[in-house]
């Protein structure tokens, strides 16, 4: 009986010992599908760097029936990225989300346009029919109108907006004189089935002064009074931020990662390369401390949207620089 207590008493201890060690477990949630625009996360596991923190980070992709917000109100997750816009105007409806860092320094949204729809500049869309995403992305594209003056009810002062799948069809099909891309992504899709860069136009939203923070990292406020849980943070920010700087130098690395992750198997050698090759000069200059001019150009821009704004006051508390502080020590 000493024998067997002695045994239990061990087995006890080691499983103590087990349990204080074990890492502590963060989900991510992304705000599309596995690819290079998320390659920083997926390097820092990779190469370990989430292990260095003591973190075991499991990574779930998104998707077009997914909503990151949502995810994380309903618990579904511990942290997840998401575009500024989409997240005050969460925030204003009563979901409490919080940037924590803000790994991305530049905007890669715009609108691609056939030269031969007779689009010259951003006047010339007045009688047009735009392809705009929805689900939250569709903030600057509004805001932007509503800065040229341009309706968008579909009047012959205005533009007609279709709403646009998560495709370049309408452009390619000649259903829309112009869509919404990303520098890293879509442009290219349309480059691929065949247009040329001499076929389009491109309007980038940062040089046309109304660019919006993107693929921020927020959490739920409440969570952030649990010390715990900031330490966690800080650590998930540190580690992944290595990831980011670790794949803007190492870009085809990046992507090679990236695609071992992609369990779909529809990701290309070629565009992922491609893509992190574009990634990195949006990432280019952040350490993922949130700017608080690039913060407050979003707020202005989401503002002004007219008599339909995105977000109908300045937010209170809709960022915090405590993780990074700690962080980036």
């Amino acid at each position: 009986m000493k024998k067997l207590t002695l045994l239990l008493a061990a087995s006890a201890l080691s499983f103590s010992a087990m349990a204080a060690n074990a890492a502590d477990k963060v989900t991510l949630q992304l705000k599309w599908v596995t690819q290079a625009q998320f390659a920083g996360y997926y390097v820092a596991k990779d190469k370990g760097f989430y292990k260095e923190e003591d973190l075991d980070v499991e990574i779930k992709p998104g998707g077009p029936d997914i909503a990151p917000a949502q995810v994380l109100a309903g618990g579904g997750a511990d942290v997840v990225l998401d575009w500024m816009p989409s997240a005050l105007a969460t925030r204003e409806k009563g979901v409490p989300l919080v940037n924590i860092a803000q790994p991305f320094k530049s905007s890669g949204m715009m609108l691609t346009c056939r030269k031969d729809s007779g689009i010259k500049t951003p006047a010339d869309f007045k009688g047009k029919t735009l392809g705009v995403w929805f689900f939250g992305n569709e903030y600057p594209f509004l805001s932007w109108m509503s800065k040229l003056g341009i309706k968008t009810d579909g009047s012959a002062d205005g533009v007609k907006v279709l709403k646009q799948g998560f495709n370049v069809d309408p452009i390619l099909q000649k259903q829309a004189a112009c869509v919404s891309t990303m520098t890293y992504n879509e442009y290219w899709q349309i480059i691929d089935a065949g247009l040329s860069a001499d076929d389009l136009i491109t309007f980038k939203y940062e040089d046309e002064g109304v660019a919006t923070l993107e693929d921020g990292i927020y959490v739920m406020e409440d969570r952030l009074k649990d010390a715990a849980f900031k330490d966690k943070m800080v650590r998930f920010v540190r580690a992944s931020m290595k990831g980011w700087k670790y794949a803007e130098a190492n870009s085809d690395e990046a992507a090679e990662i990236v695609l071992e992750n992609d369990a779909s198997g529809a990701q290309t050698e070629k565009h992922q390369k491609r893509m992190m090759g574009e990634i990195a000069k949006l990432t280019a200059g952040s350490n993922g401390a949130l700017d608080k001019a690039d913060y407050e150009r979003t707020v202005a821009t989401l503002l002004g949207a007219g008599s339909d704004p995105v977000i109908t006051k300045k937010p209170e508390g809709a960022w915090t620089s405590v993780i990074t502080d700690a962080a980036l020590k």
